[in-house]
């Protein structure tokens, strides 16, 4: 500790830095921020009665001064720098760190081990981060980094009083917003939140590397670590936000962003654009509406969709309750016609506690698999249906064709996947329970479909659902189907070959997005099996590989064939068992061939 002038200044500051990272100066802590000394004169001195410190220039004039919370009750004090970095002001007769003063309630721009990040219920008192103006003045600058107590708990960064950035809610593991914040070997971290206190702390758990978290002048929170008796400098270890999706509410309400798409925002299912022109046009700051009303206020039961793999929504204007199940929370949701969602507090042991919102779902954002939580929104009825499945009895399905389609999809968890929800098997009735696809298969869009008038007895074409799909569209599904096969062939648990690989498989939920289904004639295989050989083929004649439908040989290129032949139906848009050329009897895969020979 003592008088050091930053940067290029002249002006003098009392502050805290590392001695073992020297000759690498760096300020943790500064006292006088908002009023330097000019000169070589300061003095810091211990006022014992009130028991406060008092930096003072050449003339006496006080700059700064602490002040305490109770007076001390022994006649000898103490100012002392621990090793933590924290300057307090103790009493020598009650040494229970129970301080008089201590520089750790009054952060700067960086916060060390055992700092307190939030606000004291009782005392009124907040510690927050805030960036220095510039590497020459400490002064507070624009941004501050805080532990919203408002609703559940966050952490939010702000320029001035608007909001930048935020963690997500706490769930019991990490903020919501944060999936990279996991269990490490450096630091450990936790959220402490009780009827006196909210605040976000960290502890080193490894004592031979040094760690800090700070907030740079442009907003950007870094942790920084530097190994101990080693030279090489400050490394940094992550940076929050790490990408646009981290932009407070870029997407406005009820919109989510994923940064893996262009464009970045889009729509939660069974909402629209608010200003449709506006959204085209990238400025996505209206956010989205229902497509349909809520049917609450007049006596009719909203229902919800879930939405998997998400940062929480802004928990400013939510409610929670720690020791409610799930179906409890949805009961809570359901009987407020003022609550917008629900979702699980806590996701340690499978989930537990209760957290609903009360305002527009803002600042929503898609994670990768795994990461994120699962949360429900309020839907009108009409707009919360399920898809069911209901096998026909003469269908060629039987039991173990279902059972085994249950077992796949219950094991696999892709955003280009169809997600399973329930079953039901009594006597002959055999269902399945899907999540809604509001824009059915794939088949439909890029077949041109032919009928009959009832006026006129010629063919004619229909192209209106074909017209909707321009070539990023179809470029967009062709990829989605991709995604969701490596996922099959590769990245799942279980090495799945579908076998049934089709246009009519391939569902469309509202944003167009693909969703492979039907996993009937799916079979599963250890990680080292890539295929096999069966005496019974199955699967659509015309996505079937000639290796498979002459001598029942099949394995992932099997599904790698149905794919191609996907992607030449969705460019051509013809079937390709239903092709028909002047020149020849080919098929379009047959067609194609000929066509590149050539």
């Amino acid at each position: 500790m003592g008088f050091f002038s930053p940067g290029n200044s002249k002006n003098r500051y009392m502050g805290i830095w590392y001695k073992e990272t020297l000759p690498v100066m760096t300020v943790v802590w500064v006292a006088n921020r908002k009023t330097p000394l000019t000169d070589m004169s300061g003095k810091l001195k211990l006022v014992s009665n009130p028991g406060i410190l008092v930096l003072a220039n050449g003339s006496g004039n006080i700059i700064w001064s602490t002040n305490t919370s109770r007076p001390a009750q022994g006649p000898v004090l103490v100012a002392q720098l621990l090793d933590s970095g924290n300057l307090v002001v103790r009493d020598t007769l009650t040494d229970d760190g129970n301080f008089l003063w201590q520089s750790f309630d009054y952060p700067s721009d960086t916060l060390l081990p055992g700092m307190k990040l939030g606000k004291d219920f009782e005392t009124g008192l907040e510690r927050y981060l805030s960036t220095w103006k510039s590497n020459d003045d400490p002064s507070p600058g624009d941004f501050t980094y805080h532990c919203e107590p408002r609703g559940y708990p966050q952490n939010v960064m702000r320029k001035g009083s608007v909001e930048q950035y935020r963690t997500g809610s706490w769930n019991g593991v990490r903020f919501s917003g944060v999936p990279n914040l996991s269990p490490n070997s450096i630091f450990r971290y936790r959220l402490v939140f009780n009827d006196k206190e909210v605040y976000y702390s960290y502890d080193l758990i490894n004592s031979s590397v040094i760690s800090r978290l700070m907030l740079s002048q442009n907003g950007v929170l870094q942790r920084w670590t530097w190994p101990v008796g080693r030279s090489q400098g400050w490394v940094l270890y992550l940076t929050t936000p790490t990408d646009n999706c981290d932009t407070y509410s870029l997407c406005g309400a009820y919109g989510t962003c994923n940064i893996g798409v262009s464009p970045l925002c889009r729509c939660l299912n069974k909402f629209a654009p608010k200003d449709s022109d506006a959204w085209a046009n990238t400025d996505w700051s209206n956010g989205c509406v229902r497509k349909t009303p809520l049917d609450c206020n007049n006596n009719r039961s909203d229902g919800f969709l879930m939405y998997s793999h998400v940062k929480l929504p802004d928990t400013q204007n939510s409610w929670f309750n720690v020791s409610m199940t799930l179906e409890e929370c949805r009961k809570a949701c359901s009987n407020n016609c003022s609550c917008m969602a629900y979702a699980n507090l806590d996701i340690r042991g499978g989930g537990s506690g209760c957290l609903l919102w009360f305002a527009d779902l803002i600042d929503i954002r898609d994670f990768p698999d795994g990461a994120g939580q699962d949360v429900y929104v309020r839907m009108a009825s009409s707009d919360s249906e399920m898809a069911v499945k209901r096998l026909s009895k003469t269908s060629r399905q039987g039991p173990v064709e279902f059972k085994n389609e249950v077992i796949c999809i219950a094991k696999l968890q892709h955003r280009n996947l169809v997600k399973l929800l329930g079953c039901c098997i009594q006597g002959k009735e055999k269902m399945l329970i899907y999540e809604y696809m509001p824009n059915k298969s794939l088949d439909s869009f890029i077949f041109v479909i032919y009928c009959i008038s009832k006026k006129e007895t010629n063919l004619f074409a229909d192209e209106t659902r074909s017209m909707l799909l321009d070539w990023p569209k179809r470029f967009h599904i062709i990829n989605g189907i991709a995604r969701g096969l490596v996922y099959l062939h590769q990245d799942s648990r279980l090495r799945i070959i579908h076998r049934d690989l089709k246009a009519s498989n391939i569902l469309l939920d509202s944003n167009m997005d693909p969703k492979i289904s039907d996993f009937g004639l799916a079979r599963s295989f250890a990680e080292n099996e890539t295929g096999a050989n069966t005496n019974r083929v199955v699967g659509t004649y015309g996505y079937m590989s000639p290796e498979y439908a002459v001598d029942g040989l099949f394995s992932v290129k099997s599904d790698v064939f149905s794919f191609g032949v996907m992607v030449l139906e969705i460019v051509c848009g013809k079937r390709n068992r239903g092709f028909f050329h002047p020149d020849h009897h080919h098929n379009l895969l047959g067609h194609v061939s000929v066509v590149v020979y050539k």
